[in-house]
């Protein structure tokens, strides 16, 4: 599930409905149902990797078609996103990893940072992410004054 919000920039709410219809193995695509539609993802190996060693050896036996279920009875898939909030909450704090944020978003928001770093346009970012607006991408354009540094001139007349 960490795999699929942090490679994928998925929201909470898009990876626990994860069906497993939505993993085309054969293409290496994922169909992602989302606040705008389903959009068709390709699937990177190590994500498919980890979600195929995850239903071989840690799903629960159980006939829901969800892909990730919760490991507490009633064993089904989660009925919203909140149940995935709270489990990476707790993984956080296990961890020892303390972040100015502690939910799901702070992955989805991390891959749009790394991806913009990379060079990769709001357009892009958006397309992935599955923004219809490239203002909603925007918000994840945070300012690097390091980046921005390296960038400006000297102040004229100044002590070098």
């Amino acid at each position: 599930m960490i795999l699929a919000l942090a490679r994928l920039g998925l929201r909470s709410s898009e990876v626990v409905t994860l069906e497993l219809d939505d993993i085309d193995w054969a293409t290496g695509q994922i169909r992602v149902r989302g606040k705008n539609g389903r959009n068709e993802l390709p699937l990177p190996a190590d994500v498919g990797e980890a979600i195929a060693d995850y239903l071989r050896k840690a799903r629960p036996r159980n006939a829901s078609r969800r892909v990730f279920l919760r490991d507490k009875a009633p064993i089904r898939g989660f009925v919203g996103p909140s149940g995935l909030g709270s489990i990476i909450r707790r993984l956080l704090k296990r961890a020892g990893i303390d972040s100015p944020t502690k939910g799901t978003h702070q992955f989805r928001h991390g891959l749009a940072s790394e991806m913009l770093r990379g060079g990769a346009s709001l357009g892009e970012i958006g397309e992935v992410v599955g923004h219809r607006h490239v203002q909603t991408t925007a918000i994840y354009a945070k300012v690097d004054l390091d980046a921005l540094r390296t960038l400006a001139l000297p102040w004229p007349g100044e002590a070098q």
